[in-house]
């Protein structure tokens, strides 16, 4: 299938953030609402060369209805969710891949904005999540937070407002991937070739000891919330060569399809893409 790409306009990497001053108008600009044609199936939708079907784009957000039977799905994220590192970000991005999966009928919506944090998520995307109804919610807003040196205090207070705001406003079942092993990827080592990371040594064993401190963080917040967890600490996501961008923070095609088998893996085992 073909993409019509004024249909789905996703931020490129230049674009650090959204502007504060453009605010949730700014942010609007980087939906992407999808309709899934024949290509989906609950059982995959990758092609037989490894790479997902392309999803076509149909209405504006907020405009396509889902079928009776069809999977809502939103994707909160940052860059991740808009491919920054893949080769195609409208096919080999974690997200697209999942949407090729889901089953005929479904609709989804894309909020993934380059360079945002969980905090500012609360203001440029929660608010839309919400008026989508979704049944379906996959969460990864960690890695600019970490990255920046955000306390975990204020981290871990704006990951309880975002997941109790999904619990008592939508009825959907919701997936959040936790902190990869940061210290392996080449950015952050750069980032700490100074002799420190965010107030802390920076050797890799310290770096490693502040993720699982994350972790504990996320892990205890999403298990309060009913959530599922998607553990990608305990994963090769960030220390498989393969799988991270040139840019050594971002994931490859490779580490984009490992992230979204693990996302999907949770998703399939809790039956949240299941039609009636």
């Amino acid at each position: 299938m073909s993409i019509r790409r004024s249909a789905l306009i996703p931020r490129r990497p230049r674009q650090a953030r959204v502007s504060r001053r453009s605010g949730l108008a700014g942010a609007l600009l980087l939906v992407a609402l999808f309709a899934l044609a024949a290509c989906g199936s609950t059982s995959g939708g990758a092609s037989t060369a490894g790479q997902p079907a392309a999803p076509t784009p149909t209405a504006p957000a907020g405009t396509a209805t889902a079928g009776a039977s069809g999977v809502r799905y939103v994707a909160l994220g940052a860059s991740d969710a808009i491919g920054v590192g893949a080769s195609d970000p409208n096919r080999t991005a974690y997200v697209p891949i999942i949407i090729s999966r889901l089953p005929k009928g479904s609709v989804a919506l894309n909020l993934g904005i380059n360079g945002e944090t969980l905090h500012r998520a609360l203001a440029d995307e929660l608010p839309q999540a919400i008026a989508a109804k979704p049944t379906l919610i996959t969460v990864w807003l960690v890695g600019n937070d970490f990255k920046s040196c955000v306390p975990l205090q204020q981290y871990g207070a704006d990951l309880d407002t975002l997941l109790t705001q999904l619990q008592r406003q939508t009825t959907a079942q919701v997936f959040v991937a936790n902190a990869p092993d940061f210290s392996a990827l080449p950015a952050v080592q750069a980032q700490a070739a100074s002799g420190s990371f965010c107030g802390a040594p920076g050797s890799q064993a310290s770096i490693r000891g502040l993720a699982q401190q994350w972790n504990q963080v996320i892990n205890a917040s999403v298990a309060a919330h009913h959530d599922t967890l998607v553990d990608l600490f305990n994963s090769d996501l960030a220390s498989h060569p393969g799988y991270v961008a040139s840019d050594g923070f971002h994931p490859s095609d490779q580490g984009y399809l490992a992230l979204a088998n693990l996302f999907w893996s949770a998703i399939t085992a809790q039956g949240a893409a299941q039609v009636a």
